[in-house]
């Protein structure tokens, strides 16, 4: 069974920056792609960036040019730095993997920007 753990996250001024981090455990062979996703009030989750194990990366609009994210295969963690962070920016935010045609989720960690 795999499992995603994420870390980091808390509370921050607009304009700072924080690293969210995510630690994979359980049998993890092959391709896979993992992300983070984050859930805004009241709007559904939405992908913020992605990277697969071939090095791959998604970033969502909003995401590009502030927020770069990182994957070590070998000890299956995936960081995302996010800097210049905006008050939009606030939500829960999770890992995600993708291997075999299943989807995992973390727990979430909570990222709140304040003005």
């Amino acid at each position: 069974q795999v499992q995603l753990m994420e870390s980091g996250g808390g509370l921050v001024q607009a304009g700072g920056s924080l690293s969210l981090s995510c630690v994979a455990s359980g049998r993890i062979f092959g391709p896979s792609i993992m992300g983070w996703y984050r859930q805004v009030v009241g709007k559904q989750r939405e992908l913020v960036a992605e990277m697969t194990s071939g090095g791959r990366t998604t970033y969502a609009d909003f995401a590009k040019d502030r927020f770069t994210i990182s994957r070590d295969s070998v000890r299956k963690t995936m960081t995302l730095q996010m800097n210049r962070l905006r008050p939009a920016d606030t939500g829960d935010y999770s890992c995600s993997l993708i291997i075999s045609d299943r989807r995992f989720w973390g727990k979430g960690t909570q990222v709140t920007v304040s003005s």
